[in-house]
């Protein structure tokens, strides 16, 4: 019926048809330029001019003012029309050559071309639409009637009689164009939520593209660096392999070789005997006595308390190696290997940050909360219960209770240091009880100048004196209790790893007592 509407607004006086060039005259109206042009030029022989539409009189002949807007929307109206002939609906009066319809009517249930449609009726009760195959589907069903009503209460469209007399009567109602302006209203909030929408996926879309080529750009570093690690473990494993085998082969090979010499020994010792045996049964006393190698023959004690010892170790040492010791490391690297959840190494660094309220005085905290370095002057903060009273060290302001998260932290900027867990539980009060690693609520890896160890209830674990970076990574796995240290060398080298039972949330601490401290970075899972 919109359609409709319109295509009455834009259609000319005079030749009854959408508008051509359309131009207008001072009073207003619009007409095609042809179509005004001749009625123009009929007048003129009359002594006088006036508006076909409104009979407004003209003293002299008026000027055409071309009419832009209306000629934009008539092209926009005729572009958004479907093709005539593609429609398939003809005008019901041409009977002898089928020729499109432009317009078809309700009440008469005919579709009409342009030049039938020009007599046609235009009272209103022929209701003109866009033309039309299905007539009847624009009538009501039950009273054969234009629909021409929408009930809201039904969300149906409706015939005068539905609403009088039907089984409508009596619910709100409105006119066809009302009612489909109100759905467009709503159609139209819908699609700007939508657009909306999509404008957000677009943007998600861009960030995770833009994000995959930072990520693309990093792989190859990454791929690198793995491989590298990969093939240096492979490599340690090899070669413990092949030491593990040749002591075990060894073992054979060591008593085998004991076995030969006791041989070519108990050989001599039967030599002996013989010789012995013969100077026995010797009568002359002259020749006993003249035997040059009796001291040799007699010497019965050579060698025997290190052949003694040698059997004992060969018996009693188990051939030299510990194979349950080698059993449980391999089963405990087993064990940390299924552990490592690979897509926790790659996705974006997650900020760590360091909580003011529990720095010791003699620290100073830098504005973004990243680095910690130890002052000569005391930072005048006040004194609380969550504050480290005497040890110079900080925790995190965030806590872990679950879930893989690692982070780094650069050690290069001091030689004396503590990196670690704490549970928030942790005395605070002063003394040794309150430093990370000595107590039970704290792990830590320390440094003091070329030592390095672990400790934790302060038991300390030496750790051998060569770590070559100066990045230190640290890695929590809550559920299986382990908290494991790294030294970022290339290939990344494992250095120490706790195995506990977590009992309280665990909250990230440095404690140092020379230089500065940063941290470079965390992630989460």
């Amino acid at each position: 019926m919109a359609s409709a509407n319109l295509r009455a607004e834009l259609e000319c006086s005079v030749c009854l048809n959408i508008y051509t060039d359309p131009v207008n005259l001072r009073c207003g109206h619009n007409f095609c330029r042809a179509c005004i042009d001749h009625v123009l030029d009929t007048q003129g022989g009359s002594g006088g001019y006036s508006c076909p539409e409104c009979r407004e009189k003209f003293q002299h002949r008026p000027a055409l003012q071309r009419n832009i807007t209306l000629r934009n929307i008539v092209g926009n109206f005729l572009s958004a029309q479907p093709h005539q002939e593609e429609s398939g609906v003809f005008c019901t009066y041409c009977v002898d050559s089928p020729v499109p319809a432009v317009r078809s009517c309700l009440l008469c249930e005919v579709s009409l071309c342009d030049k039938h449609l020009r007599v046609h009726k235009k009272s209103p009760e022929h209701v003109l639409c866009d033309p039309t195959l299905s007539i009847e589907s624009r009538k009501c069903s039950v009273h054969k009637k234009i629909l021409e009503y929408y009930c809201t209460e039904d969300d149906i469209c409706i015939c005068v009689s539905c609403s009088l007399a039907g089984e409508h009567r009596g619910h709100q109602v409105k006119m066809l164009d009302e009612a489909s302006e109100k759905k467009k209203e709503t159609l139209m909030n819908v699609l700007q939520k939508l657009l909306t929408k999509r404008e957000e996926m677009e943007e998600r879309v861009q960030s995770l593209q833009e994000h995959r080529r930072k990520v693309e750009e990093e792989a190859a570093g990454d791929t690198k660096r793995v491989t590298v690690l990969f093939r240096d473990l492979r490599r340690r494993l090899e070669d413990l392999e092949k030491r593990v085998l040749r002591e075990i082969s060894g073992r054979a090979e060591r008593i085998s070789i004991s076995i030969r010499d006791l041989e070519i020994k108990k050989e001599e010792l039967s030599r002996k005997l013989r010789h012995i045996e013969e100077l026995c049964n010797v009568t002359d006393p002259l020749t006993v006595l003249q035997e040059s190698d009796t001291g040799d023959l007699c010497d019965t004690e050579d060698g025997d308390n290190e052949d003694r010892e040698r059997h004992e170790e060969l018996l009693h040492d188990g051939g030299g190696l510990d194979v349950d010791g080698i059993s449980h490391t391999l089963h405990t690297l087993s064990d940390i290997i299924r552990g490592v959840n690979v897509s926790s190494y790659i996705q974006g660094a997650a900020d760590i940050l360091l909580d003011v309220n529990t720095a010791q005085n003699n620290l100073h905290i830098s504005d973004d909360r990243k680095t910690v370095s130890l002052s000569d002057r005391k930072q005048n903060r006040p004194k609380t219960p969550e504050r480290f009273q005497d040890s110079s060290q900080v925790l995190s302001s965030r806590s872990f209770s679950s879930g893989r998260h690692y982070w780094e932290v650069d050690v290069g900027g001091s030689d004396g240091w503590v990196l670690g867990m704490c549970y928030p539980s942790i005395d605070r009060r002063g003394g040794r009880q309150s430093a990370i690693g000595y107590n039970k609520k704290s792990w830590g890896l320390w440094r003091d100048g070329d030592r390095y160890g672990g400790i934790h209830d302060s038991k300390e674990i030496l750790l051998p004196p060569n770590i070559s970076s100066n990045r230190v990574r640290i890695d929590l796995d809550y559920e299986f209790g382990r908290i494991s240290f790294y030294d970022l060398c290339d290939p990344i080298r494992h250095l120490h790893t706790f195995t506990t039972t977590f009992t309280e949330p665990l909250h990230a601490g440095i404690r140092v007592w020379g230089g500065c401290m940063k941290i470079c970075g965390g992630n989460r899972e």
